[in-house]
């Protein structure tokens, strides 16, 4: 296994584009209120003030729209996080930050809440069995963020393992929300990371 930082995958459609912003702000809510199987791309378009052409030339199919629309909530919570981490000095708070605020992203994120609810036929595979692709493009995402500058391939893929085990917790976490730990406290949830989560990263130092 050779782990390289990465970036996460980047929206087809070009984000600075305001039809498009208005299209996928529209589709997100119409996915959070009817689930994306029941979604329509006239619903989109009506919601978004634009054409069903618009629609199809700016973003594409409902498919297109769907993964577009995740992808750019996948970017949003990485990029807070990343933000969350470049706050804090030490490598300890770094990894309290980044467990913390995936966490809370992951449990508290709207449009993965409501898909589990509306539509748990569809959902629940590609979050699970179907979901090796994004649970390591994670785990490298994360390894090159809390990895230090200078650290070689043997260093990184140390790091990697040590995120793994920290990313199938969270995984667990999210789709089983209650345990002996109550992590929907602000202060249970930072105490949990500091005396737990702290020490399988900081192993490698």
């Amino acid at each position: 296994m050779t782990t390289q930082p990465v970036a996460l995958p980047a929206l087809d459609a070009d984000p600075h584009d305001p039809a498009v912003t208005r299209i996928l702000d529209a589709a997100l809510e119409l996915f959070e209120d009817v689930g994306i199987r029941k979604s329509t791309i006239e619903d989109i378009a009506r919601r978004a003030g634009v054409d069903r052409v618009t629609v199809y030339r700016r973003v594409g199919s409902k498919n297109e729209i769907a993964r577009a629309v995740i992808t750019r909530d996948a970017q949003r919570l990485f990029a807070r996080t990343a933000a969350a981490i470049l706050d804090e000095e030490s490598l300890e708070d770094q990894v309290v930050a980044a467990f913390t605020g995936l966490m809370r992203g992951l449990r508290d994120h709207a449009l993965l809440n409501r898909l589990i609810r509306l539509e748990p036929d569809e959902t629940l595979p590609k979050i699970t069995t179907q979901a090796t692709e994004t649970l390591t493009l994670g785990i490298r995402w994360a390894a090159g963020v809390l990895a230090p500058p200078d650290a070689d391939a043997e260093v990184l893929d140390d790091l990697a393992a040590r995120i793994e085990i920290i990313a199938r917790f969270i995984h667990s976490a999210m789709l089983t929300r209650q345990g002996m730990v109550d992590l929907d406290d602000e202060n249970q949830l930072a105490g949990f990371a500091r005396a737990y989560i702290v020490p399988i990263v900081t192993g490698w130092s």
